[in-house]
Formats: structure tokens, sequence, C-alpha cells
């Protein structure tokens, strides 16, 4: 281990090449993103360790405790992206003009979703902007996906996956993902099966049918974990070891693994 960078953790820049997840590591060191290819440090010794201080996404705050995966509780309640109906879209209050931030809502709600089934730890259910996919599948760990249908608003696509998950699942098993534990799903098939049996709920909607094929994913991972333990920086300052694998936003080492977007605004100084 040569280099040390120090930064506040923010999620991990995720692209896909030839099939492959490609991770980088993003911190923000108070004035710019720093960023690290983690595919090439497959097989190496990293050391991630926690300065003892935390700082609020949104506006840089230095704070004692993190709310929503890095937000002051005051920004917490406050913003946006913070609300309620971004985990629950489908109780979405634009309309009745109590939106947090009118136009952040226009420029991130009042546009594009899809609704989507991917393979995590099995068939899931789920929605994103238009411009996530794919990258929302490689955060979620996901080997493949499908877009089932568009239209124009996070509310409507929120509405259809609420009726969707009646009979389908919308969570990823993260111990499942990160053990490779997968049902081999042809989502092809189970795009025709979900139009079949929603038809109505689509047309209610005025869901325009997407037909884009099936986006397979693999990820940078030497071995998976046999048992899963997870490191928090709340209780441990310090993670030491050889990085095995990338998958979601985890960080694979050979007994502990992390999740990265939890701790986004803490500072950490990552040698590697």
């Amino acid at each position: 281990m040569a280099t040390k960078i120090k930064g506040q953790l923010r999620k991990m820049k995720t692209s896909i090449k030839e099939g492959v997840a490609n991770y980088e590591m993003n911190l923000f060191d108070g004035n710019e993103s720093h960023r690290i290819p983690m595919n090439d440090l497959l097989g190496k010794r990293i050391e991630l360790e926690y300065t003892g201080k935390i700082f609020d996404i949104h506006d840089g705050a230095l704070i004692k405790k993190s709310y929503g995966q890095g937000y002051s509780y005051k920004n917490f309640i406050k913003l946006p992206e913070c609300d309620s109906c971004i985990l629950s879209p489908e109780k979405c209050h634009f309309e009745k003009g109590t939106c947090r931030d009118p136009q952040w809502g226009e420029a991130n709600c009042m546009i594009d979703h899809y609704v989507y089934l991917s393979n995590s730890s099995g068939l899931k259910i789920g929605i994103t902007r238009h411009t996530q996919i794919p990258t929302r599948w490689i955060d979620q760990g996901a080997i493949a996906g499908i877009p089932l249908v568009v239209v124009p608003t996070r509310h409507l696509s929120g509405l259809i996956e609420a009726e969707i998950k009646k009979e389908l699942n919308d969570r990823t098993n993260w111990r499942k993902m990160l053990s490779n534990e997968f049902e081999n799903i042809d989502l092809e098939e189970k795009r025709e099966d979900i139009f079949n049996q929603f038809a109505d709920i689509f047309d209610n909607y005025e869901a325009e049918e997407v037909e884009d094929g099936v986006t397979r994913i693999s990820y940078p991972v030497i071995k998976f974990p046999e048992k899963i333990k997870s490191f928090n920086f709340d209780k441990e300052a310090k993670l030491n070891g050889v990085l095995q694998g990338i998958k979601g936003q985890y960080l694979i080492f050979d007994d502990l693994v992390i999740n990265l977007r939890k701790f986004s605004g803490y500072e950490i100084s990552f040698e590697y």
C-alpha cells in the first residue's frame, strides 16, 4: 500500500463495460471528488480508516449522527430527496401542492420513470428514473434486469409497482445477493407473464411498453464470502484486508463485507 487519500464517502460510481460492473471509489474532500478505480484493486490489500467525523452530504456541515445515509436530522426532515414518498412513490403529494421543493420535484419526479424486473436475490419488481439504467441494477447487485414499461412521472411508476408488488417481491435480500445465491430466471418470459396479468393496470396508467432486451451483469469478485459479517464504522474505526470482490455497493473481504453507501458522509482515510 503506497497511496493514501482522505475524504468523505459517497456512493461508488458505477458503469458497465462488456457486461462487467465497473466501480470507482468516490471520496469528496470538501472541494472535489477523488475517483479511485476499484476493479484494479481486486486481490490487493486496502485499508479504510474512519476519522470520527461525519459531514452532511447536502451542505457539508459537520454532524454527530447521520440520517437517511448522509444527512443531518434538520435536512432529513426538510429535503425533498428524504421525503417518505421517495421510498413509497405511490404516496407522492406533488399535485396536492405539498412537495417539500416543487422545483426539485419537477426535475426529479416529473420525468420518465421505468418499471422493471430484475434478478438480484430472486425476481424483483422496481422503478427507477430513465437515466438510472443500468446503474440502479448494479447498485442492487442484480445479475440481470429488463424494463417493463415507461411512464411520465415517478408517482405513476409507484402506483404500478404498488399493484405488482402484491404478487412479486420488491426487496433485495442482501445476504443472498452477496452469497451469489440466485435463481435462473427467464426475465423475458416473466415480462410477458406480467404484461398478461397486469394489462388493465398498465392501461389505466397509460404505460408505454418498453421492448428493450435483458441486460446481464457480472461482478468483479474473486471469492464470495461463506459467512457474511457486516463491518460497521460506528463500532470499529479501521478495516484492513484483501479486497475479494465488489457487488452492489458492497466491498467484499475474506470474512467481512461493508456497504459503503450506508456510510455516506463519513470521513475516511483510504490507503491502497
